[in-house]
């Protein structure tokens, strides 16, 4: 059974940065288009981050674009997160998140396309 371990995350001030880690088992992990996703209370939980199998694509929600970075390891069966210049409206639980690539539009960040999820991080960035 596929699984995704979440570590990283935690508490800093805005401006300040954080790293997220995934590790991926279970799983054919290099098949798998990888995301990550953050949600706060009562609201949906929404695709951040996106990359492809390979590493050499990539997708950014306009609200982090310039400030977060996704990268993953193939070799490692790892995603990581890092997270700059952090603000307060960035503070939520984030999940990382794997989707089969082909035929699945994975890129989409739609939710229900991700087969796994990591168990989540929680990340507070105070003013």
């Amino acid at each position: 059974q596929g699984q995704l371990v979440q570590s990283g995350g935690g508490s800093v001030q805005a401006g300040g940065s954080l790293r997220l880690s995934c590790a991926a088992s279970g799983f054919t992990y290099i098949r798998h288009y990888m995301g990550w996703f953050r949600q706060n209370p009562g609201k949906e939980r929404e695709g951040v981050v996106g990359i492809s199998t390979g590493g050499t694509a990539t997708y950014y929600d306009g609200s982090v674009k310039d400030r977060f970075i996704i990268s993953r390891d193939n070799a490692k069966n790892t995603l990581y997160l890092q997270m700059n210049d952090l603000k307060p409206e960035d503070s939520a639980m984030y999940y990382c998140a794997a989707c089969l690539d082909a035929p699945f539009p994975c890129e989409t960040l739609r939710r229900d396309l991700y087969s796994f999820w990591g168990q989540g991080t929680q990340v507070t960035v105070s003013s």
